[in-house]
């Protein structure tokens, strides 16, 4: 089956198979929040990123082999809404942004800074810090060897705009500095981008719009 990215709560979730990671993508919650399971073909060990809603929702798509670990990508409320009974029942370990991890409610084990590598299994993922939606966000990028990269963006990029800035000029020129240049700049156009709610997108598709996006301010 062809990967679309187009995911609904309370509908299947959707599987991206790459040649050393397969990625399950499921929207969970009144939010409609995209979580994201990483598995190593190599060792099947498995990563979460955003335990967001619907606890046995995610339990059941991660099944009996259980997470090493759950990323959660800021402290927004609705990316951590089942963390808590997710580590409970499967002992991740805990991953933030060194920057928002005293606003989740449940202990992060290690903290994340820029540059900061996650592995799971054989495969690694490399956290960029990216400032202004909240003060630590995080996104994910995945170096396929055999392909073009992939970025998991949590609130910071969608299609058509960065995060929610809350019309504050400052956090959103940070935003949009740190999104051109840790993403934009250091990623090719073929990067395909897992937002952290709606459909997914590619920075090739989006990199056109970036001087609309800094002459509206949002």
């Amino acid at each position: 089956m062809t990967y679309s990215g187009e995911v609904r709560v309370g509908g299947p979730a959707d599987v991206h198979e790459l040649k050393d990671l397969m990625i399950t993508k499921i929207a969970v919650g009144p939010m409609d929040n995209n979580a994201y399971l990483l598995r190593c073909r190599a060792t099947d060990e498995q990563l979460l990123i955003d335990a967001a809603n619907e606890a046995g929702t995610l339990l059941g798509m991660i099944g009996d082999d259980g997470i090493a670990s759950v990323v959660t990508t800021h402290q927004h409320g609705d990316h951590w809404q089942a963390l808590a009974e997710v580590v409970a029942a499967t002992r991740a370990r805990t991953y933030a942004g060194r920057d928002d991890a005293s606003g989740i409610p449940v202990p992060t084990d290690v903290l994340v800074d820029d540059g900061d590598v996650i592995r799971v299994g054989r495969v690694e993922l490399t956290a960029r810090h990216l400032v202004g939606h909240t003060p630590g966000s995080i996104a994910l990028v995945y170096d396929d060897p055999h392909g073009h990269p992939h970025v998991f963006t949590g609130d910071c990029l969608f299609p058509g705009g960065v995060g929610n800035t809350r019309k504050d000029p400052k956090a959103f020129a940070s935003l949009i500095h740190d999104v051109e240049t840790k993403i934009f700049a250091a990623l090719p156009d073929e990067t395909w981008v897992y937002p952290g709610h709606g459909n997914d997108t590619t920075l090739g598709a989006e990199r056109p719009h970036l001087p609309e996006w800094h002459a509206r301010g949002w």
